[in-house]
């Protein structure tokens, strides 16, 4: 029996992995950001680290894996691509890496919730930025593309 996997193409790759990256950033800050409000004692350092952990991501981490997705899928031929080839294995393995370490953290109640909660803001708002970002890549492609 033949598998039935949806594709779409290239240009709606690119808006997928936006919406994969900016749900996921924004259910990571969902988790983050009311354990950090409700144990700060003044807003300023945890906002100022959240700031701090959103640039050292975005920056070192998540911007270099959009351009290099964005890369990949653009040079995917003109037919249709499996849904799920908005990433490659290795971001599939280190996605599920992430997730586990996240979980198992989060469980083990070793970091105080104001610190993980203070990071996972961070790191959710660096998130839904590598979502918006895959979303400026998409309106630049189609931009070229009907050009």
């Amino acid at each position: 029996m033949k598998k039935i996997i949806p594709k779409v193409d290239k240009l709606k790759l690119l808006l997928l992995a936006g919406a994969v990256w900016f749900i996921a950033g924004f259910n990571i800050m969902r988790i983050g950001t009311p354990d950090m409000i409700a144990n700060w004692h003044s807003p300023l350092l945890p906002l100022l680290f959240s700031v701090v952990v959103f640039g050292l991501f975005f920056k070192f981490v998540f911007h270099k894996m959009v351009v290099k997705h964005s890369a990949r899928i653009m040079n995917y031929g003109d037919g249709k691509i499996p849904f799920y080839r908005f990433f490659d294995k290795k971001s599939y393995l280190i996605m599920i890496f992430m997730i586990t370490f996240g979980v198992t953290l989060r469980m083990s109640h070793l970091i105080p919730p104001l610190y993980l909660g203070t990071f996972y803001t961070g790191l959710g708002a660096s998130l839904i930025g590598a979502g918006i970002f895959f979303f400026i890549q998409y309106r630049r492609n189609a931009v070229a593309v009907n050009a």
